[in-house]
């Protein structure tokens, strides 16, 4: 298909899915052409000399292409850089006998591409018949697979035949698996090291984590002759150490063989899960997988010492080596396996039979189904840098899942659209594009376009008349020789520097002129506005073209713009001159405005301190009026009394709360509070009649003292007599006891005394008769 003549075509007239596009142009803070082509992907420069009109900045030379035309700029003065495509390398779609095939076309592409400008290309791809396929037969050999191992030992010639069907340069090549050799995945006991099978079991091999038993091969011999040599081994626990295996297999390139051209497959046959990364901690081993090849002697050495691979690190590796991987498992562990697969990119599973006799229909089934489905994907993509695929798939249909098309057949030619779009500037950077597990690359050089390739009137740097001959023209526009500025380089600095002028045309060391004019020899010379008014002030800070609007029009149409705030025509009033001037809507029943607390704007009263809408005439939040510290008594009595006027009534006509206060007296005072128009004019009613408290009774005071103290009185002599008792009572006590021990005891055995005699050298008391 020759696609690449219609492709630039569709590139010159700007139409790679953009056409639907509104094109338009930011043009905020340009100063030059750079500038304009960088602020976005449809923003054009006029290089004409004179197409800004006086008092205008060059940031109006910024637009897009059709606004700069209608403004009267030549179509031959502007800048617009557009992208660019190379097809550096696009070698035909093609396949040979020895083995050399072009699946995928082009195969090197150089972009130059302006900022944020998406460019579109095809890539083609073509499934070749007859591709070289490498399979690695990866095997468990843990004591529940010994009956599978029986019919793989007989296995080589129908995988041979069945991949005779897909090619004539097919290879494959043999490895086993079981467990790490330690606790608790292996009984660790140096028999059972050895010897890890049931004791009736003479054909037992060592356990083992990972052994390579056959590099690729084209001989199906070989590959019946090794298998054969193979024994059972075993372990303890269910779990396999097959992602150990196939981290090894993917990475140990040059052990196992693979092909560089080939489509590399991994077929591992198990009936059990596997272990996983974290896994290792159960026997002590914390080092993570380093995805790198361990492979001594046939051996993987760091078994013992590395922790299983992430399912993430094992889908990286595959991915890279372009390996396809068929996990041909049994049934009680296909749910497992289905999960994995949707992780690992390009696998299939397949059921095996309790003694995988149908593993040859297994393989050949599932390398159709990866065969089928054309996965395009990228690699190394530089930051800044989007890719969007859009795949055409055979029959012309367009397929909904990016960068997949489905139910491909040998000999079927897809397209994938291929969009790319860099949003900042870079240089040099490259990625590549290839289909998963095929070796077929394109190599995307990305270069941008951000600098201006303007056209000069006269050589670079000579003297203009458009400058006054005190500088060169660039792109249009007047670069001053040095001790000139201004837009025609017309004010001669003198002895200031030009930063001491630029100093003078900054507000508050602001932004020069605000943004909005030109500092010429000190002075802000301002531009003029979109509406063609002008800006206006020493640093051109004011505008009247941007007041608050109201109703969609400014000032609301009762009043004028004066830098940026609404002066109101007589009769209105509000930030928008929205209102009427009236305080119709603030008057009281008291002819009053708000009630003396607040002020009337836009015939609406805003109240102070607290008091509600629509006449401050509550505030349910100000402290209550009758507290002392708070409210109009706050003050002492003679300033209370200037803004409080009060009579003596026999009956409140207030509706207010009572109040109470104590009076010099000790009284009760009570009376109401009626607020006036004002924040601390009150209104009082007191009650004539006081609650005064009853003198106190002395009669009873002084009956009550006596009682008290001849109570007092009494009960002391109760405790004095009760102490004196106690004393008594305690020396009888010990007279009691001393008459006890004075008296002699009576012996009653024939009036026989005994008396005691205590030896001078002994301690032991003897007793005589008398």
């Amino acid at each position: 298909m020759d696609w690449c003549m219609p492709l630039l075509i569709l590139l010159l007239m700007g139409r790679h899915g953009l056409c639907q596009q509104e094109e338009v142009c930011s043009k905020s803070l340009i100063n030059s052409c750079d500038d304009c082509i960088k602020s976005g992907p449809y923003c054009a420069w006029c290089q004409a000399l004179n197409f800004t009109k006086a008092g205008e900045q060059d940031a109006v030379r910024c637009n897009t292409r059709a606004n700069l035309i209608s403004a009267g700029c030549q179509e031959n003065e502007i800048i617009s850089p557009a992208n660019k495509l190379n097809i550096a390398k696009n070698d035909p779609l093609s396949a040979s006998e020895n083995g050399q095939v072009v699946q995928m076309r082009p195969q090197k592409i150089d972009l130059d591409l302006r900022p944020g400008l998406p460019v579109s290309f095809n890539v083609s791809f073509k499934a070749a018949e007859g591709h070289p396929v490498d399979l690695y037969y990866l095997m468990d050999l843990s004591y529940s697979m010994r009956d599978d191992l029986a019919n793989v030992k007989v296995l080589g010639t129908d995988l041979f035949a069945a991949l005779r069907k897909i090619t004539k340069h097919a290879r494959i090549g043999f490895g086993a698996f079981v467990d790490k050799t330690v606790l608790p995945y292996t009984n660790t006991n140096k028999e059972k090291l050895l010897k890890p099978c049931d004791e009736n079991d003479q054909q037992c091999q060592a356990a083992f984590g990972y052994r390579h038993v056959l590099s690729l091969t084209p001989n199906k011999n070989d590959f019946e002759a090794e298998v054969k040599k193979q024994f059972i081994s075993g372990n303890l626990d269910s779990p396999e150490g097959s992602l150990d295996a196939m981290m090894q297999a993917a990475v140990c390139e040059d052990k196992i063989g693979w092909n560089s051209n080939s489509t590399r497959l991994i077929v591992l046959t198990t009936d059990a899960g596997f272990h996983m990364a974290g896994d290792g901690k159960l026997a002590g081993i914390l080092e993570p997988n380093d995805e790198q090849c361990h492979m001594e002697n046939n051996l993987y050495v760091k078994s013992t010492e590395m922790d299983y691979p992430s399912v993430g690190q094992l889908a990286t590796q595959l991915e890279k080596n372009r390996i396809q991987t068929i996990f041909a498992v049994t049934q009680n562990v296909e749910s497992v396996y289905k999960e994995l697969s949707k992780m690992i990119p390009k696998s299939e599973v397949g059921v095996l039979s309790s003694d995988s006799k149908n593993v040859v229909e297994l393989i050949e089934g599932a390398y159709n189904a990866l065969s089928s489905k054309v996965t395009i994907t990228h690699d190394s993509l530089p930051e800044n840098v989007r890719v969007v695929y859009r795949p055409i798939c055979s029959h012309g249909e367009k397929s909904e899942n990016q960068g997949v098309c489905d139910q491909v057949r040998v000999g079927d030619e897809v397209i994938f659209e291929i969009t790319v779009t860099a949003d900042l500037c870079m240089e040099n950077k490259f990625f590549t594009i290839s289909p998963r597990g095929i070796k077929d690359t394109l190599t995307v050089t990305i270069n941008t376009t951000c600098k201006c390739q303007c056209d000069t009137a006269g050589p670079i740097g000579d003297p203009h008349p458009h400058c006054n001959m005190r500088g060169s023209i660039s792109c249009g526009i007047c670069r001053c020789n040095k001790g000139h500025v201004g837009q025609f380089c017309s004010c001669k600095i003198g002895d200031k520097d030009e930063h001491t002028l630029r100093a003078s045309c900054q507000k508050d060391n602001g932004t020069k002129c605000e943004g909005r004019g030109d500092c010429v020899c000190g002075r802000c010379e301002c531009h003029n506005t979109d509406s063609g008014s002008q800006y206006y002030g020493p640093y051109c800070e004011c505008d009247d073209d941007h007041c608050e609007k109201y109703q969609n029009q400014q000032c609301g149409g009762n009043g004028e713009c004066r830098c940026g705030k609404c002066e109101c025509n007589p009769g209105f009033e509000g930030s928008t001159c929205q209102c009427k001037t009236s305080d119709e809507a603030c008057r009281t029943v008291n002819n009053s405005v708000c009630n003396g607390r607040g002020s009337c704007k836009c015939n609406q009263c805003e109240c102070r301190g607290g008091y509600q809408r629509p006449h401050c005439l509550e505030c349910p939040g100000c402290t209550d009026p009758c507290q002392t510290k708070s409210g109009p008594f706050k003050k002492n009595c003679s300033e209370a009394c200037k803004t409080i006027s009060s009579k003596i009534v026999e009956k409140f006509t207030f509706t207010s709360k009572e109040c109470k206060q104590k009076d010099s007296e000790g009284c009760w005072m009570t009376f109401k509070l009626v607020q006036l128009v004002g924040e601390d004019n009150y209104e009082a009613e007191i009650r004539k009649q006081r609650e005064c408290p009853p003198p106190p009774n002395f009669i009873a005071i002084i009956r009550g003292s006596v009682a008290a103290v001849h109570l007092i009185g009494i009960l002391l002599l109760m405790l004095i007599k009760l102490l004196r008792y106690m004393k008594d009572l305690k020396e009888f006590r010990k007279f009691e006891n001393e008459k006890k021990k004075s008296k002699w005891a009576e012996v009653r055995h024939h009036s026989e005394l005994f008396v005691c005699s205590t030896g001078l050298a002994s301690v032991i008391f003897q007793c005589k008769n008398v």
